[in-house]
């Protein structure tokens, strides 16, 4: 069982930056895949990033290629979103999840947290 906190969102301007943390407690942490997805209004989840246990691979959509980049901190078993240039079409919920294998796919993740919102003003 791993729990999951995500922490950082809020409201910023077109082109600001923000940094999503993602807490977890349970299990041991380097052993999980972790992903970033996000939600928007009347909108299904999708898929943001992901990045293995090692943290050696990642994964990334194609709008946030270049802009975001997801990381890891093993030893504070923590997962990280840096998220610069960031445009109104950004503004979600953001949920962190935790799964036994990297993937860009919903299914693949075990574990969620309860979100965090972002909010890209124009």
């Amino acid at each position: 069982q791993v729990q999951l906190v995500e922490s950082g969102g809020g409201l910023v301007q077109t082109g600001g930056s923000l940094r999503l943390s993602c807490a977890a407690s349970g299990r041991t942490f380097s052993i999980y895949a972790m992903g970033w997805f996000r939600q928007a209004p009347g909108k299904e989840r999708e898929f943001v990033a992901a990045i293995s246990g090692s943290g050696g691979s990642t994964y990334y959509v194609d709008s946030v290629k270049g802009r975001f980049t997801i990381s890891r901190d093993n030893a504070k078993n923590t997962l990280y979103l840096q998220m610069n240039s960031l445009k109104p079409e950004d503004t979600a919920v953001y949920y962190c999840a935790a799964g036994n294998f990297l993937s860009r796919t919903k299914k693949a993740y075990d574990y969620w947290g309860q979100g965090t919102q972002v909010t890209v003003s124009s």
